[in-house]
This record gives structure tokens, C-alpha cells and sequence, in this order.
């Protein structure tokens, strides 16, 4: 897994458990139900400039009691984000449904200022979606854009796979098509994503020669410019279908 970042953006060498499990601990209150969670105070402000700023700031209330609520946090994303906190380890998911409360976690990641599993829930986003030879369906990219700003690494991991997808098929699946002229941000994103891959001119069609084909011969029937596939799955270029029912906070439209 990563290193730990230092704050001037460096990495430092991971400290061993053993080390940061001292004798304070510190009592998170989670979820609307306060559910308890009795941590490391070391381990855990280590690990998070968030918590280091509550319990570690004299001026903070929660520094004297070591007490600090969460109210906000679904209980079942704390309890994965403290299975990592104690392992440094996060298990590689079985199935798409897996990758909805890992993307719950990196939003808490992101929320609790821990970098470092932040990166370990991105590489094992992508391993999942590399290993099994599929991309991210539309609504985990939605879901992602609506929980991330510009420059987040998992929102460009998404876009980056989602680029391959489309550029790869020969037509727009028709929930792709509506989507990208609804969100003109996800559009300029993938334009960018394929900027990054640095083609060279030669390997481009030129729309400008006359020669070439510009799209609109014949393949398994007329292809137009403007032709949308119906379906999500085309010539062995396969997006993988999400179970929304069963995922948190999948209901981006």
C-alpha cells in the first residue's frame, strides 16, 4: 500500500502499528443511531490531519473530552474505513456492487484528509475494473462527479476508462449519448482524458482528406455520425452493469 504523504507533499516511511497504538484512545460517535467507536488517538490523528486538527487543537472542546461526532457518516462506511485504519489493507472486490462502498469510503477519505486511502481505493478501483476487462457504468461516473471537484483522481480515473470505452466502440450507447449532452463538464473531461494520451498526428483520421473514411461507411449496417447504440455492451467493449438498488447513493440522475 502507499506511503504515508508528509505535508510538504513528500512521502515518508510508514510508521509500524505498534508504534501509534498507544494507551489514549478517543471515542467517535457515528451515524444517526452514535454508534461507538473507541480508537487510537496516535493511530488514528496519524493518519487523518482531520482528527489531528480536533483532538490535537487545545482551543477544540474535543481535545479535552475525546469525544467528536460524526452524525453524518453512514455506519457501515466508518466500519470499513476502520478496518483499514488498523490493517492498512482494503478487500479487492467480487462483484460491481462491491465498488459502491468503496467509493463511499473515498469520499470519507477525501472528508478525513487521508490521502494515503484515498490512493489505496483508487488502485483497487481500477485493478477491479482492468482485471475483469470492463469500465465504470454511467451511474458510478455520475456518482463520482457529484461527490468530487476537478483534479480528483478517482473522478479522472473514471473519466480516463470511460474515454477508452467510448473511443473503442464504434457508436455511442444511447445512456451515454443523453448524458454527455446533459453534462457538458463530462464531455470537456473526456476530450481532456484523450489530450493526455499524446497520439501522434499520423495515427488520427484527418476529416480533412478526402481519402479517408470520416465515419460513415458500413459496418453491421449504416453508422452515421449521429448513430447511438441501444445497447451498453458492443464488440467485446463491455461497460459494467451496476445494481443501483443495492448501492448507496447510485440514484444520480
Amino acid at each position: 500500500m502507499s506511503s504515508e504523504p508528509s505535508q510538504n507533499g513528500d512521502e515518508k516511511p510508514q510508521k509500524p502499528l505498534h508504534e501509534l497504538l498507544t494507551h489514549t484512545l478517543v471515542d467517535i460517535y457515528v451515524g444517526e443511531e452514535n454508534s461507538h467507536y473507541p480508537l487510537h488517538e496516535k493511530l488514528l490523528c496519524y493518519h487523518s490531519p482531520f482528527f489531528a486538527s480536533v483532538f490535537y487543537n487545545k482551543s477544540n472542546s474535543s481535545s479535552r473530552t475525546k469525544e467528536f461526532g460524526l452524525p453524518e457518516v453512514d455506519d457501515t462506511c466508518f466500519a470499513l474505513f476502520v478496518g483499514w485504519l488498523y490493517s492498512r489493507a482494503l478487500r479487492y472486490p467480487e462483484e460491481e456492487r462491491d465498488i459502491g462502498p468503496l467509493l463511499d469510503l473515498y469520499f470519507l477519505a477525501s472528508k478525513l484528509q487521508i490521502v494515503a486511502l484515498e490512493t489505496d481505493i483508487v488502485d483497487t478501483v481500477r485493478a477491479y475494473y482492468h482485471n475483469n476487462e470492463t469500465y465504470p457504468g454511467l451511474r458510478r461516473v455520475q456518482y463520482v462527479y457529484a461527490n468530487t471537484d476537478e483534479d480528483n483522481v478517482m473522478r479522472e480515473m473514471m473519466v480516463g476508462s470511460v474515454a477508452r470505452y467510448l473511443t473503442l466502440s464504434d457508436s455511442i450507447p444511447e445512456h451515454w449519448a443523453k448524458a454527455l449532452k446533459k453534462n457538458g463538464q463530462l464531455s470537456v473531461d473526456i476530450i481532456r482524458s484523450i489530450q493526455k494520451w499524446h497520439l501522434e498526428a499520423n495515427n488520427v483520421p484527418d476529416a480533412r482528406d478526402a481519402s479517408v473514411d470520416r465515419g460513415r461507411g458500413v459496418f453491421k449496417g449504416p453508422v452515421g455520425f449521429s448513430h447511438v447504440e441501444g445497447s451498453s455492451e458492443m464488440d467485446g467493449v463491455k461497460e459494467e452493469s451496476e445494481e443501483e438498488s443495492h448501492v448507496n447513493g447510485n440514484g444520480v440522475a
